[in-house]
């Protein structure tokens, strides 16, 4: 365990004190201003402003009781004296013997103080208690030093920190983005991968290394410094690559491939090349790059600033990866489902010595991955993973991951409190086919023609040897389009097909057309899917499989990206000349033709099971593997024309 990752949780600590203090300062010296604030808007508030000569009329009438002269002004009270009525002022007399009033309030004034030479003179003639005043030391403090020092400590602290924050981020605009998890933190060891076994076995020796590389370089043996993880999407190279660092006990720093490219030329290089200093600095520990097509693709392919910025970045990438020493202890993992875009000069040997394939699991594997995503999940008596499994081929870990995660939905939805196979099985079904759409409301004809053309499909698929066997018929409507659907699943992996198991999967996907022409003696556009993946299949066999007779071996068509998702409706990309070109059409159309008519044909000789098996699937609407090979081996009463 390297020391730099403990010494900042070791002396956060300390810190904690000093924060405390400061904050207890704060808050004591903003109590006492407030609480001297208060107290001197309470004493002004109450006080009367008059003019001058107002206190040089109330202090001859002696009216003034005390006063305090202060530098700028003059504060004190005035006690009112009470007016004689108009009427006895007049005529000399006193007052009739009424009520006395009671006498005016006395009241605090406040004055600005004049130059008045005469001023203590007319106080003592008065009889005023008057006094003289200076200001306060606290009050003239505040107001002269403290408060104009602190208003101007404000705004330069909040100037300097926004300049600082403009400066940091000009300063940090090359700095790499790459997230640091500590070793403590990666939690993830290869017990939490499953699925990939050798891709696993092939990355021990890079675990081994960062744990203990002397035994490595007694023998004089190099580490691979760079390892390429290449696969399709979701199979858990990511996971995988934090595995690594977690059976290490390494740093892990983890960044996207697009995080290097900015608009701007030579920051992605400049964030390269703070990556590796970060890395150096922690070593030994992980770097990983996801998405590296995004800044490995091969260079001079586009013109543009955005692409010369890519270039500096790719350029600095293998220039840093060669500026790494033998041994040094930093090992670059990369990901990537696009290796045939990337730069040749990546790929050779000192830079990614290793391309590690993560492919999508086999039969066992995805038993172990849903045994994996199992944990935490109440399961069952009656569930059965290896069945899931087998009904599951070609998918990845992140798609039996969200198999398991709509399974438990569903139960949830049942009310239940354990995930039962019903659930598995209907969670393969939303995931292959889309959820259910009951509300969709069909009416008694077309649920007829949807009816007869899936048992079309599962009837081809039954009399034809090579097909896959059928696991489930439905005529209930699912996902965007589909009306109904025909679940036809391997009984294994199936890692190559004959020229006749292509063939009879034609027939198969063109028996849904032929059952309509046979039982209705017309055709609907039910059929669009089946047509397109069987044209796409057919293209195939005639332009890239060498399959057709009259092609023979040419390859007609450019290859598909290796680990790309494949297309299905058969958008090849030519490469051949219009001669060929129409003989290649008319191969896949002759091909076409003969599986139509021999899926036509099937479905005439069979026509009783049709006409039985579609009115068994209009009435329950759905129907299993063990329901339909029941019903296939029921003899139905011969149906006699007329």
């Amino acid at each position: 365990m390297s020391d730099s990752a403990q010494d900042p949780k070791q002396k956060a600590p300390s810190h904690l004190p000093q924060r405390q203090w400061g904050t207890l300062i704060i808050y004591i010296v903003f109590t006492l201003v407030t609480v001297w604030m208060w107290q001197e808007g309470a004493k002004q508030g109450s006080m009367h402003n008059i003019s001058y000569s107002e206190f040089k009329t109330a202090l001859k009438a002696g009216e003034v009781t005390e006063c305090s002269v202060r530098q700028d002004d003059i504060v004190g009270k005035i006690q009112p004296k009470k007016t004689e009525e108009p009427e006895a002022r007049e005529k000399g007399k006193k007052a009739s013997p009424a009520p006395s009033p009671k006498p005016p309030a006395a009241y605090y004034f406040r004055t600005e103080r004049v130059d008045d030479a005469y001023l203590e003179p007319e106080l003592e003639k008065a009889n005023v208690k008057f006094t003289g005043e200076h200001p306060g030391v606290l009050s003239e403090f505040i107001w002269s030093w403290l408060l104009p020092i602190g208003i101007i400590f404000f705004l330069w602290q909040m100037f300097s920190r926004r300049m600082s924050g403009v400066k940091q981020s000009i300063l940090s605009f090359g700095a790499s983005k790459a997230r640091l998890v500590a070793e403590q933190e990666t939690s993830v060891t290869f017990d939490d991968v499953a699925g990939c076994d050798e891709a696993k076995y092939e990355l021990q020796e890079v675990v081994g290394f960062l744990k203990d590389p002397t035994r490595y370089r007694a023998l004089g043996a190099v580490i691979p410094k760079g390892v390429l993880l290449v696969g399709p999407p979701g199979t858990g190279k990511t996971l995988l690559a934090r595995a690594v660092a977690g059976e290490a006990g390494t740093p892990f720093f983890s960044i996207s491939g697009s995080e290097f490219v900015e608009m701007f030329v030579g920051v992605g290089a400049a964030r390269v090349r703070d990556l590796f200093e970060k890395a150096k600095a922690q070593a030994p520990c992980i770097v990983f790059i996801d998405e590296l097509d995004a800044v490995g693709r091969q260079r001079g392919v586009m013109m543009g600033a955005v692409n010369d910025e890519r270039e500096q970045t790719l350029n600095q990438l293998l220039v840093g990866m060669d500026g790494f020493e033998a041994n040094v202890g930093v090992v670059i993992l990369a990901a990537t489902n696009r290796p045939e875009v990337l730069d040749r000069a990546l790929l050779r040997p000192g830079r990614f010595d290793r391309q590690v394939v993560v492919d999508a699991p086999d039969l066992d594997g995805r038993v172990a991955i849903l045994r994996l995503h199992q944990r935490g999940k109440p399961i069952g008596d009656d569930a059965d993973l290896r069945k899931i499994a087998q009904e599951t081929p070609g998918f990845s870990g992140a798609d039996l991951a969200n198999l398991m995660n709509e399974a438990a939905l569903l139960a949830a939805r049942r009310g239940v409190h354990a995930i039962s196979q019903v659930d598995l099985q209907e969670a393969v079904e939303k995931v292959v086919a889309g959820p259910e759409r009951r509300s969709r409301r069909l009416s008694q004809k077309d649920r007829r023609l949807v009816a007869c053309h899936e048992t079309g499909h599962a009837l081809v698929a039954a009399f034809t040897g090579h097909i896959r066997s059928v696991h489930k018929i439905s005529i209930v409507p699912r996902g965007h389009a589909a009306l109904g659907y025909t679940l036809q699943l391997p009984d294994d992996d199936q890692f190559l097909q004959s020229k006749g198991e292509l063939l009879d999967k034609i027939k198969g996907l063109l028996g849904g057309r032929a059952a309509e022409e046979v039982v209705f003696d017309e055709i609907t556009t039910g059929a669009e899917n089946d047509l397109d993946h069987a044209t796409a299949l057919a293209r195939q066999m005639v332009c890239v499989f060498g399959m057709s007779t009259s092609v023979g071996l040419v390859h007609c068509a450019q290859k598909r990206p290796q680990f790309v998702a494949p297309l299905d409706n058969g958008a090849w990309q030519r490469d051949c000349s219009d001669e060929t070109a129409h003989v290649v059409d008319e191969e896949v159309k002759q091909i076409l033709d003969n599986a139509y008519g021999e899926a036509k044909q099937i479905l005439r000789k069979h026509r009783d099971k049709l006409d039985l098996i579609a009115g068994e699937l209009l009435e329950k609407e759905t129907l299993d593997a063990p329901s339909f090979q029941k019903l296939l081996d029921v003899e139905p009463p011969r149906v006699v024309s007329a």
